[in-house]
């Protein structure tokens, strides 16, 4: 009988003795609060729950691997400090047939200890390599305690609450979101308008995928790729936040195809939408293949940051207006996501 506790698994990241590794963590050479790379640490986390769920698969299936199928939400509790070690505590959740849920508390500890993120993640396990890869069935977890077996209830409540929020994607406006974006439209007829157009908030690059990127042989590793869209999205953020834009939480990130090297990959992040100090950022990371046969959508993200001054007080930030109907579905989309989110932001 294996347990969740059975299964946990722990990395320390030494930021109070390394001062090398320190300096790779900050974001700028000065006294900052919240001076923490966070995309640096979301490739910390993806690698941490990549291990924490091979270690239960290859109980049963040695030759097996794992690959991130999404992450669920990442929820920011505090700022961290840069120059204090930080502790990422992962178990298993929750497993499905072959799916396996990896929840993640990152903190650093100390008196007092700061509770950094709430982190979950969503991996499957694979046997076989390229197009001859499947999932391999997985025996299930035994949940003893209380704890264990309110933590499996919430994972597999969250994959149903994201199964619903997909379907609510093809839904029409209800009554009050088609007032809400008939009013930012009918704002941007007014005289002297000059308000923030969605259409104008993006961000893109492009970048080639070589061997040192690689994690599972003849793949890409996908928290590197996360990274690098979650630092296109930062800057973009950054066109709408007038102080500091700080993360908030990562609403979802799926992965969809793998990448390989020699790929081409463009990275796209937009605005989509505001409210109060927050700001949610849409990131999409298409492939093309090296001889140019083949492209596909590889991750969708969607990032919430939010706007604070120097002593990460919350400042605001001003509205977002779509225009067109593509902007008006990620503007409904992000505003779902958000509500969904905001009791925890809260």
């Amino acid at each position: 009988m294996t347990t969740p506790s059975d299964t946990s698994f722990f990395q320390t990241l030494s930021l109070a003795d390394d001062v090398t590794l320190r300096r790779r963590f900050m974001v700028v050479d000065e006294d900052l609060l919240g001076n923490m790379r966070f995309g640096m640490l979301l490739e910390v986390l993806d690698k941490v729950a990549e291990e924490t769920a091979l270690k239960y698969v290859n109980r049963f299936y040695p030759d097996a691997r794992v690959v991130t199928a999404a992450i669920d939400n990442i929820i920011v509790r505090h700022v961290a400090d840069v120059t204090r070690d930080i502790v990422c505590e992962a178990r298993i959740n929750h497993v499905g047939r072959s799916s396996l849920v990896i929840g993640i508390r990152v903190e650093q500890p100390g008196d007092p200890a700061n509770h950094v993120a709430s982190c979950y993640f969503t991996m499957v396990a694979r046997s076989g390599m390229g197009e001859g890869a499947v999932s391999v069935a997985l025996p299930p977890l035994e949940y003893v305690t209380e704890r264990e077996q309110a933590r499996a209830k919430k994972a597999v409540a969250r994959r149903e609450e994201h199964t619903q929020q997909q379907a609510l994607t093809s839904e029409p406006p209800s009554s009050d979101e088609y007032r809400m974006l008939a009013a930012l439209h009918k704002a941007q007829d007014e005289p002297g308008f000059q308000g923030l157009l969605a259409g104008r908030l993006v961000a893109d690059s492009w970048e080639r995928m070589y061997p040192e990127f690689e994690n599972v042989p003849q793949k890409i590793f996908g928290g590197y790729l996360v990274r690098r869209a979650y630092e296109l999205s930062s800057i973009c953020s950054e066109l709408v936040a007038p102080d500091r834009s700080v993360m908030a939480a990562v609403n979802r990130i799926n992965f969809f195809h793998p990448v390989r090297m020699g790929d081409k990959l463009h990275y796209t992040s937009r605005v989509v939408f505001t409210c109060g100090s927050y700001i949610c950022v849409e990131a999409n990371i298409e492939r093309i293949s090296r001889d140019r046969t083949s492209k596909a959508l590889s991750n969708s993200c969607l990032f919430t940051f939010v706007n604070v001054d120097r002593e990460l007080r919350h400042k605001p930030v001003p509205a977002v207006y779509p225009t067109t109907y593509a902007e008006d579905a990620r503007y409904l989309e992000a505003e779902r996501s958000f509500k969904a989110l905001s009791e925890h932001l809260a």
